[in-house]
């Protein structure tokens, strides 16, 4: 059975959780890295962002836990979304180069969860 699973898992979604402190100041940070409110709102202490047809982020009241995760985002242009950033008040750190033709830059939302702009993450 090595190199080879049977019966593997099928997945559908693939959910991103970013735990904050408050659910109402972070709806409105994650508002303005997105560029756009909300998808859904399916409980008070939660937010949905479908990202993608298969992805989303959900941005949800944990103060237990808030601060403690790292998101990866795929842009198709880096520096386009950086500047999208700037326009709406935010700003990440530094471009780094990871290999060849990747790119990256992180911002951290009020709670410290890290969220990472990568571009060309798998070349």
């Amino acid at each position: 059975m090595h190199g080879r699973l049977v019966d593997s898992m099928d997945i559908a979604r693939v959910l991103m959780v970013a735990p904050v402190r408050d659910i109402d100041a972070a709806v409105t940070w994650y508002e303005r890295l997105l560029g756009r409110p909300a998808d859904t709102r399916p409980m008070p202490s939660l937010a949905d962002w479908h990202l993608t047809s298969g992805g989303w982020l959900q941005v949800f009241e944990d103060p237990g836990h808030a601060g403690s995760t790292l998101l990866n985002l795929e842009v198709p242009g880096l520096d386009e979304a950086l500047a999208g950033l700037v326009e709406r008040g935010l700003a990440a750190g530094p471009v780094q180069a990871g290999g060849e033709r990747a790119r990256f830059a992180a911002v951290d939302d009020p709670d410290g969860n890290r969220i990472t702009l990568l571009e060309n993450p798998v070349a």
